[in-house]
């Protein structure tokens, strides 16, 4: 049975110590240090064995490898810095049983390997044959002068002639351990033969490829020799050589650039190029800049992204108020990069009216993965070149926009920010639209193709945003490329947070105030978004928050001795003048022929209310208030409607023949459209028509259809917000519009009773004070020329040509 002993242990790190090796090794660790203190009082003799990982500093049990060498320390030498410096000659190998870490020394219980090895004919030949080759590796390989005599291997036993050539051999850590843990004398000396069979082979690969590297260093002498004998002749033409340095330059640039084959050859081609021309010559200037522009791409540059989720949304947080839906699509689009490993997804694309942050949402995305950010405006673009670049065949040719924006962001997957992408026009030097769809499709951005560089340059790696104030703007096929989020503008609840939260306290440190000196309270606030801005963004409200502290910090200065300022809807209209906007607010009574209707604009939602008057004439219809087309043809839905059933609404049929019908919409400077104003139309006709007053505090909205439906509409929370600040208590919605009620914030909806109705007459028993009563045309009521058309829209002598109340037959 193999003895097992308890030996003091000392872990290596960077070394595998074979048994007959004597070395010398450094100990640091206060555990070894103690070991080897342990073993000097004692018989000397110590465990080493080598770590799994060199650089774990506490090894494990599990760090350590099974099988090392056991040995006798000659000599220890105590080093100025603290370590020992100790001579450590192996006898034989130990296997490892248990290892004491946790004490204050290295402690093992090992069991001694004894190997014997019985006389055989196959080792003594194995043994004579690895000598022989020891001596060519000894001269050829290792370059060793001294012979197998000098080393005394010649006279080793065969089972451990490879104990003694395994420390000569080139083997990385785990190839020694693995020949160490090789119990069987004869397996282990096959594999030394082995060894210095392969590196014998590497070493004539070696040799040959340097053969023809010199071949090749000799073609490259013979260039040299050419190229001295062209700068001199250049010099004798009164050229010089100071463009050498300049060449130089150019070719260490090429060499340490990360470029592709293609360009580093077109490089090398552009270099050789320069070496022929005279440094003064026009041509040598157009080549400078080429090489110039192509070196400073970032070719093989990238930052490393970050896909910490809660920190992206704790960056998107700390810029922008609100844009729930937006934050949350970005923080998909995140995780979905995240479990994929790479950034490849849908082009993103945000619409919506100046001022609501787009630009800057692009930016707060950057931050948050990390990623370097350039923006590249579109604004105005009508050159395809812009995009692609101009050929160099031009005077004072330049990249396209892409790749300077690229070498702007000095990295090759920045996130790059395509600015008014909807205000490009197309020219007679081609559609710049038209080059963008190569950049954004990422099928094709793989070889990106600049006029300028001529060589294919990837973007499959950037992350390209688009932003535009409207979607019809962009080209189909470009917005085709595109994933639309859109954002609408800001509420005024949530310009009023944006304000508290990020406006009032940029502006105060720009203009020197300290928090002391100025408190603007919330009713201010809300008095400035209401009455001195109208925007779907804020930037008016910041410019008006300014505007306050500017005169709040000339006030400080010039009475030194006021301190602070509270900032009151007072004060509000005393630094800023008289307010300059009002909202429409429902008051008085309920009136005959005036509905409330809601719109919605890009500064957010207004209300809209439609008046119809009647007057004695031939059914002509006369429509004001600069409406649109499409909102014309609102009203000719809704009159055709009404007419439709008129007897069923409590209308005879004859009237609209002999009266005049006059449809206006107020503020006629201010430009309406859209179809969504048709129920509001139809209440105000069948009100003007019954002589039935219209409920004022009920607003509704919708597009009404010949067959009396009330169809969806767009902007429901600006409108819903529009009516919850005027007054109104009831709000009338199609029914279609139902589901989008869920994504509407409570404190809009607070306060309102929203009631989602199918068709215009659910609509119409809600928003009258009662419903009318249907009637049956009397006999010959259809004849122009009867006695009842005649009564119906007879006025007053002293009113004729104004308007006049008609007669409902109930």
């Amino acid at each position: 049975m193999a003895e097992v002993r308890t030996f003091p242990m000392l872990p290596m790190r960077d070394i595998v110590v074979f048994p007959l090796m004597t070395t010398p090794f450094f100990i640091g660790r206060k555990q070894s240090m103690a070991a080897l203190e342990n073993a000097l009082s004692g018989d000397r003799k110590v465990f080493v064995v080598a770590q799994k990982d060199p650089m774990v500093e506490q090894p494990s049990g599990d760090d350590l490898y099974e099988i090392g060498t056991i040995g006798q320390i000659l000599q220890i030498m105590r080093l100025p810095n603290g370590t020992i410096k100790a001579l450590f000659e192996a006898k034989g190998r130990g296997r490892l049983i248990k290892a004491d870490l946790e004490g204050d020394s290295y402690n093992a219980e090992v069991e001694i390997i004894e190997e014997e090895t019985l006389p055989d004919s196959e080792m003594a030949a194995l043994a004579k044959t690895t000598r022989a080759e020891l001596e060519t590796y000894l001269k050829e390989i290792k370059r060793n002068s001294d012979s197998i005599d000098q080393l005394a291997i010649d006279s080793e036993a065969p089972q451990l002639l490879a104990d003694r050539i395994a420390p000569l051999l080139n083997m990385d850590l785990q190839k020694k351990q693995e020949l160490l843990e090789i119990l069987d004398p004869k397996q282990r000396l096959e594999r030394v033969f082995e060894r210095m069979i392969e590196e014998a082979g590497i070493k004539k690969l070696e040799k040959k490829l340097k053969e023809r590297v010199q071949g090749q260093i000799g073609r490259t002498q013979k260039e040299y020799y050419l190229n001295e004998q062209i700068k001199a002749i250049q010099k004798e033409l009164g050229n010089g050589e100071d463009g050498k340095a300049e060449i130089e330059e150019y070719e260490k640039r090429v060499e340490e650039a990360k470029m592709s084959e293609e360009a580093s050859d077109v490089a090398k081609k552009e270099i050789k190029k320069l070496k022929l021309m005279s440094p003064m010559s026009a041509e040598a200037n157009v080549v400078r800049n080429y090489l110039d522009t192509l070196l400073s791409m970032p070719w093989g540059v990238k930052t490393d992204d970050n896909f910490d989720l809660n920190q992206a949304q704790k960056v998107l947080d700390e810029d922008h108020y609100g844009l729930e839906t937006i934050k949350e699509r970005i923080i998909e689009y995140l995780a979905v990069a995240k479990m994929v490993g790479k950034m490849k997804g849908p082009i993103i694309c945000l619409v919506g009216p100046p001022g609501v942050g787009k630009t800057s949402l692009a930016r707060s995305v950057a931050r948050a993965l990390g990623r370097n950010f350039t923006r590249m405006s579109l604004g105005g673009i009508r050159d395809e070149a812009e995009i692609r670049g101009h050929r160099r065949t031009y005077i004072g040719a330049l990249p396209g926009k892409i790749i300077q924006a690229l070498r702007k962001a000095k990295s090759n997957n920045p996130l790059l920010l395509l600015d008014e992408v909807d205000k490009m026009t197309q020219g007679v030097m081609g559609d710049p639209a038209a080059a963008l769809l190569e950049v954004l499709d990422p099928e094709q951005n793989l070889s990106f193709m600049d006029h300028y560089l001529e060589v294919e340059y990837d973007l499959s790696d950037v992350l390209f945003f688009c932003t535009a104030n409207l979607q019809s703007g962009i080209p189909p096929a470009l917005r085709d490329r595109m994933e639309i989020i859109p954002l609408p503008g800001y509420t005024e609840i949530e310009k009023e947070n944006i304000a508290i939260r990020h406006l009032v306290e940029k502006q105060r440190e720009e203009n020197g105030l300290a928090k002391d000196n100025m408190k603007i309270r919330r009713d201010a606030i809300v008095e400035i978004i209401q009455r001195y801005t109208r925007e779907a963004g804020v930037r008016n409200l910041e410019r008006e928050i300014g505007k306050v502290c500017r005169k709040v910090a000339t006030q400080l200065v010039v009475n030194p001795k006021r301190k602070k300022f509270s900032i009151t809807p007072k004060k509000v209209h005393e630094f800023l003048g008289v307010p300059r906007y009002k909202h429409d607010f429902v008051e008085g009574p309920n009136e005959v022929g005036v509905s409330t209707g809601m719109a919605w604009t890009q500064n957010g939602g207004e209300l809209l209310f439609t008046e119809v008057s009647l007057m004695r004439g031939t059914g002509r219809l006369m429509i004001t208030g600069r409406l649109g087309d499409v909102m014309k043809e609102s009203v000719q839905a809704a009159l055709s409607y009404v007419r439709g059933n008129a007897n069923r609404l409590g209308i005879y049929s004859d009237v609209f023949k002999k009266t005049d019908i006059h449809i206006h919409v107020p503020e006629g400077a201010t430009p309406k459209d859209g179809p969504s104003a048709g129920v509001t139309i139809v209440a105000s006709l069948v009100s003007a028509l019954t002589q039935i007053p219209s409920h004022k505090r009920v607003a509704m909205t919708g597009e009404v259809t010949l067959r009396g439906k009330a169809l969806a509409i767009g902007g429901l929370k600006e409108k819903l917000l529009a009516a919850k600040r005027g007054g109104v208590e009831r709000v009338l919605i199609p029914h279609a519009n139902e589901n989008d009620l869920i994504e509407i914030p409570v404190e809009i909806k607070k306060g309102l009773e929203i009631t989602p109705l199918k068709t215009v007459t659910d609509m119409l028993e809600i928003a009258l004070e009662r419903m009318p009563e249907p009637v049956v045309d009397p006999a010959g009521s259809g004849d122009p020329g009867s006695e009842l058309g005649e009564e119906i829209i007879q006025p007053p002598a002293s009113d004729l040509g104004g308007e006049i109340t008609p007669t409902v037959y109930m």
